[in-house]
């Protein structure tokens, strides 16, 4: 495969609110990510679909800096990234992109000791300096959107684990980030709660935030995503509309894809 194979549809797309361009990522010898540029815009829903190993979340930490990269760069906001970022030169910079661009993790990475509404306030006190009241306030109304209005005194350790992902998404919210990451947000939960989960990010996608999501669901892909990637082998190979790269794809890896997880 080489990048020529890759589908480009992103010429003349609008003003982007993350721009990824070229971006390369080895690890020792092995290239991860081979030049990949992807554009997302305010309000749209990227999913990143594809076989595993197809560096699909290594892009993901990658775009808010978890990850530092070798080639190629990465705008968020008016903030950049690029191969010569340095973890400790540049620290501020560094935080500046992650308060803008959230990140839910597979593990939901809860504070034990707070409780849910302490879990979705310590943040905003803490790195935001905003009042007790006001991050209390807005944490409520974050999880009556979440689902979660009822369980704000409860403690991590007596929720269920799409309960306790649904905090880590409020938590996130909380720090009112301009664009979320997800990264294969209920690869760790059963199909019930997962559904929860899904259930929720669609909700969120429809009320306009932006966000690039890591998923194994197709039918997220599917009906909330506005643009759908399929990665691999370190390329984006195929990208669109859900019913472009669904109904019709084009690259002989997507339809092999499709297919296995279809079956």
């Amino acid at each position: 495969m080489s990048a020529a194979d890759s589908v480009d549809i992103n010429k003349g797309a609008p003003e982007a609110m993350i721009r990824v361009e070229g971006l390369i990522k080895r690890h020792g010898t092995l290239e991860v990510l081979k030049g990949i540029s992807l554009d997302v815009v305010k309000g749209e829903v990227a999913a990143i679909i594809g076989p595993s190993g197809g560096g699909k979340s290594t892009f993901l930490r990658c775009v808010n800096g978890l990850e530092l990269f070798q080639g190629g760069r990465v705008r968020v906001g008016e903030f950049e990234l690029n191969a010569e970022t340095h973890p400790r030169r540049d620290a501020r910079h560094l935080e500046a992109i992650r308060r803008t661009v959230g990140f839910v993790f597979q593990q939901f990475n809860l504070f034990p000791h707070l409780t849910v509404l302490e879990n979705c306030t310590i943040a905003p006190v803490q790195v935001l300096k905003e009042s007790v009241e006001s991050a209390t306030h807005r944490a409520k109304e974050i999880l009556v959107r979440v689902g979660l209005e009822a369980k704000q005194n409860v403690y991590p350790r007596d929720l269920s684990g799409g309960q306790q992902q649904r905090v880590a998404i409020a938590r996130t919210l909380a720090m009112k980030p301009q664009a979320i990451l997800f990264d294969e947000p209920t690869s760790a939960l059963d199909p019930v709660m997962a559904n929860e989960v899904l259930a929720v990010m669609g909700d969120l996608g429809r009320q306009g935030q932006t966000m690039i999501v890591v998923t194994h669901s197709m039918s997220f892909a599917k009906n909330v995503a506005t643009h759908v990637h399929v990665f691999s082998g370190g390329y984006d190979v195929e990208h669109g509309t859900p019913d472009s790269v669904f109904g019709s794809p084009q690259h002989a890896t997507t339809r092999s894809f499709l297919a296995e997880t279809q079956a």
